[in-house]
């Protein structure tokens, strides 16, 4: 049976962009402001701090959170305790990879490994829509060993080491994500298969993309009348079932269309179409070109 959430990881593409050991001194305040929304995330080896995402209520991380904002257009940490917004915080890099926040000669009092990474599929924006906002995990121990093993190996120069870091970022994601797996996740793809009968719908949804699915089929699927299984699959995962759908669909195409050598006809079969016509019709009113434009503009890139 066909996992959601390993396959909507496995499009996403992550790759390491970069990672660090940051040691603060209390006051200190740290602000970016990210036009191409990369995933952030932060372990905590040592004392707390505040983070504060644009839209979301600040969150206070201590020693043994996770946090991950897949998205992280606007965001800023801090000591506990804030400095004034003129204060600016002094930041030094003491050695490759470890940077200290405030006076050196200051006892520090936080140690996190914080990083970036970045999703090669350029549909993201719509698979991390499936996703929640902000991800903050506490008390689980292998989150914290695996941003250390990410930490690591992008400092070292190893054969093989971009293989093995989409490997443990894919692994990074898929732990953090499940973790934070429940019916307090805000509405979308884990809200969703937290819920047992919305769950076999999605998965046979994304087992079987090509059948011709029908509101009523999925909610026989769900084992729930078609109104229930509409509302809330609506409420739960944040889109109409077809809607769903068909961005999975799409970004299977994109995929498809992006890594594969393969005609329209052969791509719009292995997504659900009957003609590709169809198919042509559908990807262009989603993606705002025709597919074998969309071909042409990413093999050319």
């Amino acid at each position: 049976m066909s996992d959601p959430l390993t396959q909507v990881v496995g499009l996403l593409q992550p790759s390491a962009s970069f990672s660090k050991l940051v040691i603060a001194s209390s006051p200190w305040a740290v602000r970016r402001s990210d036009g191409d929304g990369r995933p952030f995330y932060c372990a905590m080896l040592e004392g707390a701090c505040r983070l504060s995402v644009a839209g979301q209520a600040p969150v206070t991380l201590e020693r043994g959170d996770f946090v991950l904002v897949p998205a992280a257009f606007d965001f800023s940490t801090s000591s506990l305790q804030p400095p004034p917004e003129s204060f600016e915080t002094q930041r030094t890099e003491v050695s490759p990879g470890v940077f200290r926040l405030g006076g050196l000669d200051d006892a520090p009092d936080v140690r996190m490994l914080v990083g970036h990474c970045a999703f090669v599929a350029n549909d993201a924006r719509l698979l991390v829509s499936l996703l929640p906002q902000l991800v903050h995990v506490r008390g689980q121990g292998r989150l914290t060993t695996l941003v250390e093993q990410v930490n690591g190996e992008t400092r070292a120069d190893r054969p093989g080491r971009d293989a093995v870091l989409t490997q443990l970022l894919e692994v990074l994601l898929i732990e953090a994500l499940r973790s934070s797996a429940g019916p307090t996740a805000s509405p979308g793809l884990l809200r969703g298969l937290a819920d047992r009968h919305l769950a076999t719908a999605l998965r046979r949804m994304h087992e079987r993309p090509t059948h011709a699915w029908t509101v009523v089929e999925l909610a026989r699927e769900a084992a729930l009348s078609r109104s229930t299984f509409f509302d809330r699959f609506r409420r739960e995962v944040g889109v109409a079932p077809m809607e769903y759908l068909l961005g999975w669909r799409m970004a299977l195409a994109k995929d498809l269309l992006r890594r594969e050598k393969v005609g329209v006809a052969q791509v719009a079969a292995r997504v659900g179409y009957s003609s590709a016509s169809t198919f042509s019709v559908a990807f262009a009113r989603s993606v705002g070109m025709a597919p074998i434009h969309y071909a042409r503009e990413q093999r050319n890139g």
